[in-house]
């Protein structure tokens, strides 16, 4: 289980994260969700461990993660919002250095990438450089890094960017699979008709805090609301987005 304990994080002049507490659960895919700067990828980065907490703590099996934070990693698999890779390197190789990076056996991990290339639709192109791969291949990438030490807690920033349907479908699929085997699977996204077909449950962001926490079932009951859009809407958007449709539709002279 992962778990985060009144965690809180101060920037200069602000506090992008205020004491956020939640849980996410082996077998379930836990959505979490807030508008642009509400503090959702900066707690993405504190679980990941890239950035520190100000103050707080982040658990998972029970344990501290920063006892030992190599150990954790090991058990994390990340899929950042943004594809940074080394665009020198062909899908291939770059498949390979992480694999040794993580020390994984090379025949068994040669194995593994190369079905995930194929699986990807990627084989075809796993000699070129990745500099030429469009946004969506470079997800594929990503993707199959994050997951080829078949790690306990999956984190997806954003894992739908740029992918094509077919490949989005399946990405779905694999995501309600993994969970279904056991997972921790916590990932954010703006596709909230996804986020609603696959969530066990949803975690709300607004302004650095939590405003829900809840199966979205039991959200669309309380609320009295029919869809997550619908919920997120009340919850965490305070823009009038039908007044400024119009207002934008009378200024073009629509």
């Amino acid at each position: 289980m992962l778990e985060l304990r009144n965690v809180t994080k101060r920037f200069p002049g602000t506090i992008a994260v205020d004491n956020v507490s939640f849980s996410a659960h082996p077998g379930e895919i836990t959505g979490y969700l807030g508008p642009n700067g509400s503090g959702k990828s900066t707690t993405m980065k504190m679980i990941t461990g890239l950035i520190e907490m100000s103050s707080g703590e982040i658990l998972f099996d029970g344990v501290p993660i920063r006892n030992d934070l190599l150990a954790y990693k090991r058990r994390m698999g990340y899929v950042p919002e943004e594809p940074y890779l080394y665009t020198h390197l062909s899908g291939l190789e770059y498949l390979a250095m992480v694999s040794q990076l993580r020390g994984l056996p090379a025949k068994p991990a040669a194995n593994c990438i190369n079905g995930l290339l194929r699986l990807f639709s990627l084989h075809g192109d796993r000699h070129s450089p990745i500099s030429n791969y469009s946004k969506g291949m470079r997800q594929k990438v990503l993707l199959s890094a994050a997951l080829l030490h078949n790690p306990d807690l999956i984190l997806l920033d954003e894992p739908f960017s740029g992918l094509d349907v077919g490949t989005a479908l399946v990405l779905r699929s694999l995501i309600q699979e993994l969970a279904a085997r056991g997972k921790v699977v916590l990932f954010s996204s703006h596709e909230l008709e996804t986020v609603e077909r696959v969530s066990s449950r949803v975690v709300i962001l607004h302004r650095g805090k939590i405003v829900a926490d809840d199966s979205i079932e039991h959200l669309r009951t309380l609320m009295a609301l029919p869809t997550l859009e619908d919920i997120f809407s009340q919850l965490a958007v305070e823009q009038d987005t039908a007044g400024i449709s119009r207002e934008i539709a009378d200024l073009i002279g629509a």
